[in-house]
């Protein structure tokens, strides 16, 4: 049910305020919503062509369910008696809703009702979609792309054939929606700005012509251009003398006019209009001077693939900014280009050839010029049936849908209540079609050819058919995971490879050690048996240990696991480890090896006994690496492992040596030095504590070394951060890479900069921060000292990045902060041309101040005669 929310006295306006509103929303369930395009009316009771209307459409859900007008018309016109909306104190209202059929989204299956199935928004990559279903749709185009050369080497994101190939392969075999991610990688339009700087047109563009490019010297050299590719001919002809200018151009697609057309033909009757040239608009004829004459456009010949381009979008002069053209445009399902007995083609191009045209796609446009919706409707085999490719979802669809509703204009909707006003209730469109394809005739045959496995290169369809069965293993294993547990099992030699590589701080990344998938009701001394046959360590002499995270955030490992514990089932004891209820269960394998580096059975361990892991410092070669582990005593001392602690470093039984334990890393660095004279008690440590050691520092040793202890050197490591700076001018040519602190200043940071561009004066030096979304430069430059460290130049919302941009000035930047630079541009007042001259002013000056000075120091003599029109901020467009 729908409602009228009326404010006779308007919502806080001088306007009547009209919406229409969801009567029950307090009461719709969850999820509820309708998409409706309605109509709002004030009859006029006097004479019902002047009735004021507005239509509107929306979303309603019960979160927004009212839509409508603040300001729907002036309470001074609805309350003039004159004016013959209030009679005998009755305003009458009228409202029209036309509710849209919803699909539901969730459990519609494509591939079932269709037979096809659709592309996966990537969330950034607007019109691309739409363009490639078309182009996939074209077999013998579809065909060429499997014929590329490729090998089982390549990768798709590095190579557009193999991208390609393998979105097509999927499309045509896979039962889901395909994703787009690894063929934007290839040809680097991997940002959503890449999208929005460009259009559908340059998209095809760049596509055919890297294709074209990689297709040279295979069989299928050539295969663009024999599909796409006509020519037309630009022509200038003189009246009064004999002579003739003529140019061949070749295109791939044609631009038509919208605004001003009513159909295809009248754009194509547009395109090759002659235009006169006389008067001061005179052509200039070798040997003949300027001549009155005719100039235009003639074809020579049509592609069997047409492409056409809808000139949706254009510059509004007046208004200063780009506008969506929503005019009504016809085009027909049959296209003849050799109307009129050919009135397009130029006297020489090949009339054997008929150039009447099939319609094969419809690619429309949904919405307004900065932004909207893109979808396909397409015949892949030229039948009846259409069928709408909308992103994941693929519809069948009537020929009326696809074809007549997507002209554009105004719809009229049927009258529901015939009463005060018979008008119509007339909407505009702002779905309309912005592409169209054409296939010929003649060469339909050709073209829509079949295309099967065979056409697909064999590495190409087993490299396929392990991605989608690896796809289905994932899936498989997702469905089941609820059964499973998997087990992480850290042993020495994992410490001992990543330790000082890839992790300093901790004893061990978990994501790069030894899983099982076990299943959770199995007996945890299964689990054992597959550990024994994995590393060959008899199940006697194995001990887990169940690691802890702490409160100072660090991960250690605990306790040893108890008889009991060992008893359960692999389910039983993730749950006693795990309060988390994560799926994982983590444990440190410990395993005794004697002299004969045969295993041992684990030591007794009483409440006593400590287990220490130690990290080995060399200052000089600036190397951390772990060592090994000990059972220590807990009332015993570090003086008593002394020896041991040697032995294991390599070092001479005498060398001295100081220890420190490493506490925690976030959110800064602690660690603390070791008296050896105290007792390991006394020291606070506790099993699953770091000890790291290094030879005792000598006075008089020379050597200088940049982090001369365990705590200088960790510090280090826990704030570098490598930078890659690249131009701002040309930020896909020039980078370079520096390893800086997160705690540098931004002096410190340009210093270094201008070391590595050999600049004497860093001062000169502007960095620019990276937008982690966009992937772009941020619009506005870092101001100088305005951030207190590198790490919170690098930190755009809560990403942090590793990029910076920068730019050498002409002054140094702490100069520039105080200027204001604006830009002039010169208007010459007999001549066309604009100059534009970069001007800096102080901020705390006036343009009345500066203005005159500056400008005549542009030397143009006419500015004497100047005047301002318009101040523009320098970032402005």
């Amino acid at each position: 049910k729908w409602r009228v929310l009326i404010f006779p006295k308007g919502n806080n306006v001088e306007h009547l305020s009209m919406y229409l509103d969801v009567a029950d929303s307090a009461n719709l369930p969850y999820g509820w919503s309708r998409s409706a395009q309605f109509s709002l009316s004030v009859v006029n009771q006097i004479d019902q062509k002047y009735t004021t209307r507005k239509d509107t459409q929306h979303q309603f859900s019960a979160r927004e369910s009212d839509w409508g007008f603040t300001s729907f018309m002036p309470l001074s016109e609805l309350y003039d008696p004159s004016r013959g909306y209030l009679v005998n104190d009755t305003i009458v209202v009228e409202a029209e809703v036309a509710v849209r059929k919803m699909v539901d989204y969730w459990t519609y299956d494509s591939k079932k009702e269709t037979g096809y199935v659709g592309l996966k928004n990537q969330g950034a990559t607007c019109y691309m979609n739409s363009l490639l279903q078309t182009l996939y749709h074209i077999p013998y185009f579809r065909k060429a792309v499997y014929h590329m050369p490729t090998t089982e080497n390549d990768m798709p994101s590095g190579s557009i054939p193999l991208a390609l190939q393998s979105l097509f392969y999927k499309l045509q075999y896979s039962d889901n929606s395909v994703a787009t991610k690894e063929l934007t990688k290839s040809f680097g339009w991997d940002t959503y700005d890449s999208f929005m700087q460009h259009d559908v047109q340059e998209l095809n563009r760049v596509l055919c012509e890297k294709l074209e490019d990689k297709m040279k010297g295979t069989v299928v050299e050539g295969t663009i251009e024999q599909l796409f590719e006509g020519h037309h001919i630009n022509y200038i002809e003189c009246i009064n003398v004999d002579y003739k200018s003529n140019r061949k151009e070749s295109f791939y697609d044609l631009q038509l006019d919208v605004k001003g057309c009513r159909d295809v033909y009248a754009s194509f009757d547009k395109y090759v209009e002659v235009e006169r040239l006389e008067g001061d608009n005179k052509y200039h004829a070798e040997n003949h001077g300027l001549q009155d004459a005719k100039k235009g456009v003639l074809f020579l010949d049509f592609p069997p693939v047409l492409q056409l381009q809808l000139k949706r979008f254009e510059y509004d002069y007046m208004r200063d900014t780009m506008v969506k053209i929503n005019d009504r445009y016809e085009f027909p399902l049959q296209l003849d280009l050799d109307r009129d007995d050919g009135k397009y083609l130029a006297p020489d191009a090949d009339r054997s050839i008929r150039n009447l045209y099939t319609l094969h796609s419809v690619l429309v446009h949904s919405g307004g010029v900065h932004g909207g919706h893109y979808y396909a409707f397409i015949r892949p085999t030229l039948a009846d049936q259409w069928y709408k490719f909308d992103d994941e979802r693929v519809t069948k669809e009537d020929t009326k849908k696809a074809f007549e509703e997507q002209y554009g204009g105004e719809e009229e909707l049927p009258q529901i209540n015939p009463g005060f006003n018979n008008t119509p209730f007339k909407f505009t469109k702002y779905s309309n079609a912005y592409m169209l394809v054409y296939i010929r005739e003649s060469d339909k045959e050709k073209i829509m050819c079949n295309v099967d496995e065979k056409d697909i290169a064999e590495h190409l369809r087993i490299r396929l058919k392990k991605e989608q069965e690896e796809k289905e293993h994932k899936k498989k294993e997702k469905a089941e995971a609820h059964l499973y547990t998997i087990i992480k099992i850290a042993r020495d030699e994992d410490l001992k490879e990543q330790t000082g590589k890839d992790i300093y701080f901790d004893l061990v990344d978990h994501e790069k050690v030894r899983s099982f998938r076990i299943q959770k009701q199995l007996p945890f001394s299964t689990f054992k048996e597959e550990v024994a046959k994995e590393y060959g360590i008899p199940v006697q002499f194995q001990r887990f240990w169940l690691w802890a995270k702490r409160q100072n955030h660090t991960y250690r490992p605990n306790r040893p696991l108890n008889p009991h514990e060992e008893m359960q089932s692999v389910g039983q004891l993730r749950e006693i480890s795990n309060k988390a209820q994560n799926a994982e269960l983590k444990l440190f394998l410990e395993v005794e090896f004697g002299l004969d580096l045969q295993p041992l059975p684990p030591p007794e361990k009483s409440k006593e006994d400590i287990l220490l892991f130690f990290k080995l410092y060399n200052p000089e070669k600036e190397v951390l690496c772990f060592v090994g582990r000990l059972f220590v005593k807990a009332l015993g001392k570090p003086s008593d492992i002394l020896r041991k602690l040697t032995e294991m470093a390599g070092f001479t039984p005498d060398e001295e040596i100081e220890l420190y334990e490493e506490i925690k890393f976030e959110p800064n660095v602690m660690c603390e030095h070791i008296d050896k004279k105290l007792t390991f008690r006394a020291s606070q440590l506790e099993d699953g504590d770091i000890v790291c050691f290094q030879k005792s520092p000598k006075a008089d040793s020379g050597t200088q070394v940049r982090y001369p202890d365990i705590p200088s050197f960790l510090e280090y490591v826990h704030n570098r951060q490598v930078v890659h700076f690249r131009s701002l001018e040309k930020p896909k040519d020039d980078e370079f890479c520096l390893e800086l602190s997160k705690l540098h200043t931004y002096d410190d940071v340009v210093e270094r900069v201008a070391r590595q561009l050999g600049l004497d004066d860093p001062a000169k030096i502007r960095l620019t921060s990276h937008n982690c979304y966009s992937q772009q430069p941020k619009p506005q430059p870092i101001r100088y000292q305005g951030v207190e460290h590198l790490l919170d130049m690098l930190v755009h919302y809560n990403q942090t990045s590793d990029i910076l941009y920068y730019e050498v000035l002409d002054i140094p930047l702490p100069e520039l902060q105080f200027l204001k630079t604006l830009k002039v541009a010169f208007h010459h007042a007999t001549k066309e041309e604009v100059v534009i001259h970069s001007i800096r002013l102080p901020k705390n000056s006036t343009i009345a101040d500066n203005i005159g000075s500056e400008i005549h120091q542009l030397s143009f003599p006419e500015f004497f005669f100047s005047f301002l029109l318009h101040i523009y901020n320098i970032g402005s467009k």
